[in-house]
């Protein structure tokens, strides 16, 4: 499924060839899940090519000058990103990963908390932000890291993803900030998992069912 209407790429043949190249795997990492899997997009130099370029067109004449990417799918289109359209590249790291001084946002998941670091001095008052990750679904990390950047002085001008949950509205808790995806999620017909779609992170269960209300 694809997000063209949303986006303005609607009909673009890229975006099919993008979502194609996502592998769903049922039942991971644990029953009823459908795993959103990025990896499969990689290895697929078109799609994965097709999926940069889309965002180097969108960014390149925006004036930004910080790309941060979210750990960790997010360092795999961020540099790429970066590079094309002349911008530095920062990561926004799980806790005791960056070495040096760093500052720290928490936040909150369905089954705990995580925290977002970043290198004090990476990110300068003023500067123009995107933000990028793999995938959106209840938007708390895409929170996290808009905090992070504005905690520094910077401006968030957009947060990018690849694959984008509608249906769990995680857009809404991005402090206004505008939200930009290729594809939605991708289901399988054949497989007995209830329709549920969740985050590509192992360690960030925040899932949405078309069968609860979670």
């Amino acid at each position: 499924m694809f997000a063209g209407d949303q986006n303005g790429l609607q009909g673009d043949p890229r975006l099919k060839a993008i979502s194609e190249a996502i592998r769903v795997v049922p039942h991971f990492p644990k029953p009823g899940i459908m795993f959103q899997d990025i990896t499969t997009l990689l290895l697929d130099h078109k799609a994965f090519k097709d999926a940069v370029d889309i965002f180097v067109d969108r960014y390149r004449d925006m004036d930004i000058s910080v790309v941060a990417g979210v750990e960790a799918r997010g360092f795999m289109f961020g540099p790429s990103i970066a590079l094309a359209i002349g911008a530095k590249f920062v990561p926004l790291r799980k806790p005791r990963k960056l070495p040096g001084e760093v500052i720290s946002e928490a936040y909150v998941l369905e089954y705990g908390t995580d925290c977002l670091e970043m290198h004090v001095g990476a990110v300068q008052p003023g500067e123009r932000a995107l933000v990028i990750d793999d995938l959106v679904a209840t938007g708390g990390t895409l929170c996290a890291a808009i905090r992070l950047l504005e905690r520094v002085g910077a401006q968030v001008v957009e947060c990018a993803c690849v694959v984008g949950l509608r249906e769990v509205k995680g857009q809404h808790r991005l402090n206004g900030k505008p939200l930009y995806i290729l594809v939605e999620p991708r289901q399988l017909t054949n497989c007995s998992a209830p329709s549920v779609t969740i985050i590509t992170r192992r360690d960030q269960l925040s899932y949405y069912s078309q069968d609860s209300e979670n």
